[in-house]
């Protein structure tokens, strides 16, 4: 078994790191040609920064929590975009 080396920062911490990619680098290097896995639709791409996450008591049904908790790490930021989906549906239905 491989011994992993994990350490835990603070988010102040973090953004005290010294990055270690070369931006100038990835700046001057060509575009990439190569074999696209899939075609991708880049004029909708949009970049997102997140808000900070408001914490609430939700009571969902048991199965639903199962579900989602089943699915792995992550559960409650797919609720979120499951949620996220729903309002933006509703919100485009209603325009």
């Amino acid at each position: 078994m491989s011994k992993t080396n994990i350490k835990t920062y603070t988010l102040e911490e973090a953004r005290k790191l010294k990055s270690e990619t070369d931006w100038e680098a990835l700046r001057n290097a060509p575009p990439y040609e190569g074999p696209q896995e899939f075609e991708v639709d880049w004029s909708k791409a949009r970049i997102v920064t997140p808000d900070l996450k408001q914490a609430i008591s939700l009571r969902v049904d048991p199965d639903v929590l199962e579900f989602f908790k089943s699915e792995g790490r992550g559960y409650q930021t797919r609720m979120n975009a499951v949620l996220r989906a729903y309002m933006e549906a509703k919100k485009a239905s209603q325009a």
